[in-house]
């Protein structure tokens, strides 16, 4: 104080108007301060409500030619251009952590979804993934679903499995493993069960430490092919699912690819679907033999030429052959939450090249593709003989994939044709005009794959 008073007082006065001025300036920032957060307020609440707007809705704004509010903000515009740069961004980091995979160093977790329907040869492609030691897999899990849960009659019924499936499925790319104790029969008890279907086709499920030393007078009707194993502990596949650096699924049961965008888009996954087709006059050829009783009204009318199919029956058909085909258009037409998670593969080409199909897709999945896979393809896919069994996965793949021509009769392979002929036409399969054409060894029935099916 004494000092402030020896202060002349020009001074004084010159520290009074300071002071005065910096409490001035302090009221005058806070003032500004909430000038510009309310108009960033009101900038996100616009660009929040144009968001809420349906996909139809937007459409319609952008096609009006008296719209010049929005011509003149150019909001959508710039969140189009966010859009465009991050998925370079993304695209970017892709390929530095595929380098980092190449040069040694563990990439990110990958989720890899082999959809396909039965007799298309998965369980065959399938066993691609089942080889790579880094992979956990898990072959056809959804069975259990399918046959625990039950819908009423009508349209809502696939919505409400496809439903079902699509969360169990989230749960088991997550290694959830215990959502399968709600469908399992009996119930687990204690987390062991000996009831998981087809526990051999997996090899996760049959190495230590999930293999755990066998039960005298436990009937297992799933066991390991290779080794015995006591029930499975389903807490043990859990660990050894995590463990894992990947994890990888086969099903056979979800054919709507638009359920699964929730799956896609969840950050808690890096999903990569494959949907696997083949020529659906093949895929029936097949079926009547794995299935027998279930096709036994086509064996006798294609054999005997009894009464003729009944409707329901080709409808059936013709519904399969849609529901694939639209889902493969979708991934086809590459909307913005699928573009570089789908690939289309054929079976054909699996078929007559499985090593450069199998290098495809694993480099898609951002996978590295390891000798033991390349060795295995090589021991199965020139097999001598056909393995036996319907449901082996030892074929001589080149010669086996189009054996189905020379004994299925024209007449029901007409039928399958003119009930499959958008799909057909989509996936490059020829139609047959005559009973010759069909059987005719030197005309391919096959169109060459389209470059656009593997990105």
């Amino acid at each position: 104080m004494e000092i402030r008073r020896a202060l002349p007082q020009d001074i004084r006065e010159l520290l009074h108007c300071l002071k005065m001025r910096s409490k001035y300036a302090v009221l005058l920032v806070f003032v500004i301060s909430l000038v510009i957060i309310e108009k960033e307020n009101n900038f996100i609440s616009r660009v929040s409500d144009k968001l809420k707007q349906s996909p139809q809705a937007l459409a319609e704004a952008n096609s009006t030619e008296g719209s010049p509010a929005l011509a003149k903000n150019g909001s959508l515009a710039s969140l189009q251009e966010l859009d465009a740069a991050f998925s370079q961004l993304r695209s970017h980091l892709y390929n530095i952590t595929l380098q980092l995979a190449a040069d040694g160093e563990p990439g990110p977790r990958r989720h890899v979804l082999l959809m396909a329907t039965t007799r298309t040869g998965s369980s065959f492609v399938g066993e691609f993934f089942n080889q790579q030691g880094s992979i956990f897999y898990l072959f056809e899990p959804l069975w259990h679903v399918e046959k625990t849960v039950t819908f009423l009659p009508g349209g809502a019924s696939a919505v409400g499995s496809a439903l079902v499936y699509r969360d169990v499925l989230k749960q088991l790319l997550l290694c959830d493993l215990y959502i399968l104790e709600n469908f399992i029969s009996p119930v687990p008890e204690g987390h062991l069960t000996p009831f998981l279907f087809r526990r051999g086709s997996s090899h996760s499920l049959c190495e230590e430490p999930v293999c755990t030393p066998s039960t005298k007078k436990v009937f297992e009707k799933y066991y390991c092919k290779n080794r015995r194993c006591g029930p499975l502990n389903i807490t043990l596949a859990a660990e050894a699912c995590r463990r894992k650096q990947h994890v990888a699924l086969k099903t056979v049961r979800i054919r709507q690819l638009e359920f699964l965008q929730p799956l896609v888009e969840d950050p808690r996954l890096d999903l990569r679907i494959i949907q696997l087709v083949r020529d659906p006059r093949a895929v029936l050829a097949s079926r009547m033999v794995a299935f027998s009783g279930k096709y036994e009204t086509w064996k006798k009318w294609a054999s005997e030429g009894e009464a003729p199919l009944r409707e329901e029956e080709v409808q059936r058909l013709r519904g399969n052959c849609e529901s694939i085909r639209l889902s493969a258009e979708l991934g086809l037409r590459r909307p913005g939450w699928l573009r570089g998670r789908y690939m289309l593969v054929r079976y054909e080409d699996v078929a007559r090249a499985p090593l450069q199909k199998a290098r495809e897709m694993f480099r898609f999945a951002g996978l590295p593709l390891t000798p033991q896979v390349e060795e295995w393809i090589g021991k199965n896919t020139q097999a001598p003989h056909d393995g036996n069994g319907v449901y082996s996965t030892c074929k001589n793949s080149s010669e086996q994939f189009d054996k189905w021509r020379f004994s299925m009769p024209f007449k029901l392979a007409q039928v399958v044709q003119d009930a499959c002929a958008p799909a057909m036409q989509l996936f490059g399969y020829k139609l047959a005009g005559s009973p010759a054409a069909l059987a005719n060894r030197s005309f391919s029935l096959l169109e060459e794959a389209q470059p656009a099916w593997v990105t």
